[in-house]
């Protein structure tokens, strides 16, 4: 039982306790009770009265002065004539004659640039100070000037001058070791960067990069043109969400893993899908954001996938600019997440910009500001995509003191007209299957190939190549099935569609065989084959021949 709480409940208990918390903190005297203290006991010491204390007067100011281990001057005038140096000042830059003026008498003033501040202080009586300046000799002092009373002469200034040299070289060394790591962080990054990007046929492409400026460390933007097979061209661009080498190095690993998920020739969002997981891995602390595109000349858009990035921007040829919308899933190595396709139109004459956030962002303003201005920048730009990267960057006012890594992706799907049209062609024909489907596609191919005036042997290797693409097809595919050629001025395309998604392989086929043969023959002939799913769920096959110079 708590008996403080059980007596509290006693009559009169709380009367007496309210007494005393009353009482609290109220003086004897006040209670009546100080009068006599020698009757409790208590006796009060009164304090003794304090000695006088000097006045600064009487201090020896000059020797207080002159042990100091700082640099002290003391000038008067307009002139600055000297009237007093420590002993400090004269070890450091040697003894100064009394009455010469300091501008002739003591250079290192000059040298620290105090004249104009000493002319100030006489002016406004007001102390002025400058810090870290070099002299001559090389030594480094943070010097005050401060105003003094002298009304004979009009006033003087007391300069105090502490060395700082310790500090100013450690500062230098610190200065000197952030320039060594980010000249490293930024070769790494250019490093890891395409040192030449591929272009595909039918695009035209350029590309830029500029690192942030001396005060901002490297970050880890990237981006990569990857040509996939069959015209198509895969445009990828991100940011890794961090500064210095590490943010380069992960980029790297990122940039690597999207061209080998490239090659596997996925849709957008399955590329996004398989790099989240590997940016979870290689850094749990540090995420990323990426587009991916693939553009197809055959279709004339860009089907498209984002983690977290910025909206990809097309031009048409009116000066329209358009703004790619959703789908948009959060960056890479949050996981968790189904990533999906979009798309947008890229028709002849338009152009697409690919960016980071270091060119539309900015301290104080939201990012929809910034790429609204990029649209009007991008409304108005012309030329050649470099042209174009290059205004782009000069009208969002990226200078070399940038305070953010800037990365620009341009790509212009030409208008073709005259004789560059004549280079460029195509050609369909739907297969119905039935044992007639095999002949047709032979005679369709070779009307088109003479009509493109190939040479014989690469119309017969063309047919050839058409004939085994169809038997593949016709024996392990299902309808709807499509041939479908295409020349460019660099290569001939040979691609066949049906609506099965199983993939073909090459197999080496044994010499009682009678099938299997035909996609080796494929790949002994062609420069290059492939195969991949499409979005119906049937899967394309193609191969390409490279056209002479």
């Amino acid at each position: 039982m708590n008996f403080t709480r059980w007596s509290s409940r006693l009559p009169g208990t709380q009367r007496r306790g309210a007494a005393r918390r009353t009482d609290h903190g109220i003086s004897p005297v006040q209670r009546g009770e100080g009068s006599v203290p020698a009757a409790r006991g208590e006796y009060e010491q009164q304090p003794e009265p304090l000695p006088d204390a000097p006045a600064i007067e009487d201090f020896p100011v000059r020797e207080v002065l002159g042990s100091l281990p700082a640099l002290v001057a003391l000038v008067y005038g307009p002139e600055h004539r000297i009237a007093y140096v420590n002993d400090a000042y004269a070890a450091a830059f040697g003894p100064r004659p009394a009455g010469a003026a300091a501008a002739g008498a003591c250079p290192e003033l000059a040298e620290l640039g105090l004249f104009p501040l000493m002319d100030q202080v006489l002016r406004s009586g007001k102390p002025r100070t400058v810090k870290s300046r070099k002299v001559h000799g090389g030594g480094s002092y943070t010097a005050t000037c401060l105003p003094v009373d002298s009304p004979d002469e009009g006033g003087g200034v007391l300069v105090f001058a502490a060395d700082v040299t310790d500090h100013a070289e450690a500062a230098e060394r610190l200065r000197a070791s952030e320039r060594r790591h980010r000249e490293t962080a930024v070769t790494l990054q250019r490093s890891l960067l395409p040192q030449e990007l591929e272009q595909p046929d039918d695009l035209r492409i350029a590309a830029d990069y500029r690192p942030g400026g001396t005060d901002a460390a490297v970050g880890g933007d990237w981006y990569d043109v990857i040509t996939l097979g069959a015209g198509r061209t895969a445009l990828v661009i991100g940011d890794v969400m961090g500064r210095g080498v590490r943010a380069a190095a992960v980029m790297g690993q990122l940039r690597t893993a999207v061209r080998a998920y490239a090659r596997l020739d996925l849709p957008p969002h399955e590329v996004l899908q398989l790099l989240d997981g590997l940016a979870a891995e290689i850094d749990a602390s540090q995420i990323a954001t990426c587009v991916y595109a693939v553009h197809d000349p055959n279709e004339g858009r860009l089907v498209y996938a984002s983690a977290g990035h910025l909206p990809i921007l097309v031009r048409d040829e009116d000066g329209s600019v358009r703004r790619a919308e959703d789908p948009t899933g959060p960056p890479l190595g949050t996981g968790g997440w189904i990533h999906t396709s979009g798309t947008i139109a890229l028709p002849p004459g338009s152009s697409a910009v690919l960016y980071t956030d270091g060119l539309v962002e900015r301290r104080g303003e939201d990012i929809d500001e910034g790429v609204a201005a990029l649209e009007r920048a991008l409304a108005g730009a012309t030329g050649t995509p470099q042209v174009v990267c290059d205004r782009l960057i000069r009208s969002l006012g990226v200078t070399a003191e940038h305070d953010d890594d800037v990365a620009v992706l341009v790509v212009q799907h030409p208008t073709r007209t005259g004789a560059a049209a004549e280079l460029f062609h195509n050609a369909a024909l739907d297969l119905l299957g039935g044992i007639e489907a095999a002949p047709r596609a032979r005679a369709f191919a070779s009307g088109v190939l003479a009509s493109w005036r190939f040479s014989p042997e690469l119309h017969d290797l063309g047919v050839l190549a058409t004939s085994e693409l169809v038997a593949n097809s016709l024996q392990h595919g299902t309808p709807p099935m499509r041939l479908r050629l295409r020349r460019t001025d660099r290569r001939l395309i040979i691609e066949v569609t049906d609506g099965d998604d199983h993939l073909p392989r090459r197999r080496r086929a044994e010499t009682e065989d009678e099938a299997g043969r035909g996609i080796s023959i494929v790949a002994t002939i062609a420069s290059s084959w492939g195969s991949r799913r499409t979005p119906g769920g049937g899967k394309a096959v193609w191969c390409e021949f490279a056209l002479p110079s």
